[in-house]
């Protein structure tokens, strides 16, 4: 991922000198459980741990002649040891220290996708909240409905990312996966309780039966639902856009002081920030397709997904990443403009009554169907004209006849759509 959208933090556990820190995390700790198994002596650890170490311009230098990556590392942690580096690696084959390796990768990135996710539900939640009893105007098509909470409209945003905080999770947890069962995943030159031993010293998982790699449908299912976080985003990156459009204005991204909107019109202020999460969506749910195709490699093995991962890895983790942090920067400044939200909801001259207005005559004993048509001879009126409904209404005899001024009056109060807003935001509440 280009550094534009990179975080350090995420970007650091990416970095190549990360990875083969984990690498030799891994060897250093088989090399332990060795020893207690009485394999590794007592000064061949010592010297073991005080001198292991690499350099990542050693190793490339050295990969540029092995062409394998493991073994270059390998060699080069073996000229700073020296000779007890003859139990480095011993019985291990380089899955174990590549597998392994990802799996910790995963877990600790995975820890910090979790953390972004979580921030996201908090703003939108405290959003949410305080917008709780602003009316607006709800959608269908793109159309005006019928009035609703801001706030409502936001909660369920808000529900939706800690559904992601639960997926991501449990993805992240089924991929914190570790093997080392050695060549084709017999466990002739190891065995499953060093295994066991090692991998909880390190804080994964079992494959359970690793076939010398971990399945990679683990892998798969991380970048779903990475894909499923992602478009979460992209869903919520779409709605404030919307909302920022010149007719519409009920919320924008904070504007700051001496930023650009536009390199030509300097009245311009964009909803950049929404539209770079939505690019950046695309991208984590191409990540999926690759992921999904790595499942299938060639019997206990193959090399097929080594270099997909190697891209679609770091750089999903790192552009979900960005677009978390991001998203909880764009709705933590969000601007709700409240008077132009009372402005949109009457723009419609009254037709977000229309269904209050049917349920009303219902009420006076018409059916459904005659009530409907009277409601709808008259919204499509106000529809062509402009004129408000309520007005049309009142000037409709088979309207006014049932309902007089005060009762059209109650059925046009858009505080009535709310009166269950209290019940419903505990919801967001208990988030």
């Amino acid at each position: 991922m280009i550094p534009r959208y990179s975080r350090p933090d995420m970007d650091a556990i990416w970095s190549e000198e990360a990875k083969l820190g984990r690498w030799l995390e891994v060897e250093l700790a088989v090399c332990r459980a060795w020893n207690r198994r009485g394999v590794v002596p007592d000064d061949d650890l010592a010297q073991i741990e005080s001198k292991a170490g690499f350099t990542l311009e050693r190793t490339l230098e050295i990969e540029r002649t092995t062409n394998h990556d493991v073994v270059a590392f390998l060699t080069d942690v073996a000229e700073h040891i020296g000779p007890a580096s003859r139990f480095v690696h011993y019985g291990m084959t380089s899955s174990d220290v590549l597998d392994t390796g990802t799996g910790l990768a995963i877990a600790r990135a995975g820890a910090l996708l979790v953390a972004g996710q979580r921030a996201l539900t908090a703003a939108l939640k405290d959003l949410a909240l305080r917008h709780a009893h602003t009316v607006s105007v709800g959608r269908t098509h793109g159309v005006h409905a019928e009035p609703t909470s801001f706030g409502l409209r936001m909660g369920g945003f808000a529900q939706e990312s800690k559904r992601n905080e639960a997926r991501l999770e449990n993805a992240v947890a089924q991929a914190s996966v570790g093997c080392l069962s050695g060549a084709v995943g017999t466990y002739a030159t190891l065995s499953p309780d060093l295994e066991a031993e090692v991998l909880g010293e390190l804080g994964l998982t079992v494959e359970p039966v690793s076939t010398q790699v971990v399945a990679r449908d683990r892998h798969a299912e991380l970048l779903a639902q990475m894909a499923v976080a992602a478009a979460g985003v992209e869903r919520l990156a779409t709605e404030l856009r919307h909302l920022q459009r010149t007719e519409v204005r009920e919320a924008e991204e904070a504007f700051t002081k001496g930023q650009k909107g536009s390199s030509a019109m300097p009245h311009k202020r964009n909803p950049i920030t929404g539209e770079r999460l939505t690019g950046m969506a695309r991208l984590v749910r191409g990540y999926a397709v690759p992921a999904l195709e790595n499942v299938a490699l060639w019997h206990e093995r193959d090399i097929s997904h080594s270099s997909v991962e190697r891209v679609i890895l770091p750089d999903a983790f790192l552009a979900l990443d960005y677009m978390l942090a991001t998203a909880t920067r764009l709705v933590t400044g969000l601007v709700v403009n409240t008077q132009r939200l009372e402005a949109v909801l009457a723009s419609s001259g009254g037709l977000v009554f229309s269904q209050r207005v049917l349920l009303g005559l219902v009420d006076c004993g018409l059916t459904r169907e005659e009530a409907y048509a009277l409601v709808q001879r008259n919204a499509m009126t106000s529809w062509d004209t402009g004129r408000h409904l309520r007005d049309l209404l009142a000037e409709d005899p088979d309207v006014s006849g049932r309902l007089d001024a005060s009762a059209l009056d109650a059925l046009f109060d858009p505080s009535w759509y709310l009166r269950h807003v209290d019940e419903l935001m505990e919801r967001v509440r208990a988030l």
